[in-house]
């Protein structure tokens, strides 16, 4: 299993750097004669050298001008893009409010045609009622302190959501049976969330797991992950979005989703749990 869902985030950053480093080394230049050809403090390149700190576009071509390696400065930008994206604070994203983000990715979801996730602390998004979404994104964008468009943002989600319904999509997703008793809304709001599984439950694309409570753990309890076919992974942290790519660390996650799949309930004993949690709401 991966240390930290960031590692992906961390060794590219580290690729960056090791190449940064290579080149003023190519070029002869200790890091002090690299920074003052740059107009730089003496620290700032060995803190770019050690990944210590991201290489702004213009630090690159800068680093790449002293170093007499122009030609080199586009693939290394690019590829700190990509590096960067890799791992995004949550109110980076948020920062405009949650609608946007949400219509960011409705292509992602439509072109996905096998959705597999591991829930550990909510309803999955595409599977959450209007209610449900409210409460949830009226409860984040409080902590966050990030404009609100809650209403907008349900909107866009319900929207994103119809992928559930429509088109050839497959979807395998797992809950820890403490999401069902995650109250994000009001307790009638919340039987309606979770009557809409049982109703969900019986669409022939989709396949929904229930992790007791008193389940024998074969795999402990994890950050909640999106799979999108084997391409992505999205890991959700408290603080941001983690976006896996590398096809070694996704396949340990979908390895990690199987031996969770092993350990769920599906079927009747699935709708049972959501029964009894139901029944708790009185």
């Amino acid at each position: 299993m991966p240390t930290s869902p960031l590692s992906t985030a961390q060794a590219a950053r580290a690729a960056i750097a090791t190449s940064l480093d290579e080149i003023r080394k190519d070029a002869g230049l200790t890091g002090h004669e690299l920074a003052q050809r740059c107009g730089w403090h003496k620290s700032k390149a060995s803190r770019i050298a050690r990944a210590k700190t991201a290489p702004s576009d213009a630090d690159i071509r800068a680093w790449c001008r002293a170093c007499s390696a122009e030609d080199q400065a586009a693939d290394l930008i690019a590829a700190s893009r990509t590096a960067e994206s890799m791992y995004v604070q949550w109110r980076q994203i948020h920062r405009d409010g949650m609608r946007r983000v949400h219509e960011k990715t409705l292509p992602l979801y439509q072109r996905t045609a096998h959705f597999r996730v591991y829930a550990s602390n909510l309803v999955p998004g595409m599977l959450q009622t209007g209610e449900y979404a409210t409460g949830l994104l009226r409860s984040i964008t409080d902590f966050q302190g990030t404009p609100d468009d809650v209403a907008e943002a349900v909107h866009a989600r319900l929207n994103r959501s119809r992928v559930v319904h429509e088109g050839n999509h497959r979807f395998a997703l797992l809950l820890e049976e403490a999401v069902l008793s995650y109250r994000v809304c009001d307790d009638s709001a919340m039987a309606r969330q979770l009557r809409y599984l049982l109703e969900i439950m019986s669409r022939p694309n989709v396949s929904l797991g229930i992790i007791p409570f008193m389940a024998r753990r074969t795999v402990w309890p994890l950050e909640a992950f999106y799979a999108f076919d084997d391409a992505q992974v999205a890991v959700e942290t408290l603080t941001a979005e983690v976006n896996i790519t590398a096809p070694g660390e996704i396949r340990t996650y979908l390895r990690a989703f199987a031996d969770l799949s092993r350990i769920a309930v599906h079927g009747r004993e699935a709708r049972a749990c959501i029964a009894k949690a139901l029944d708790s709401l009185g």
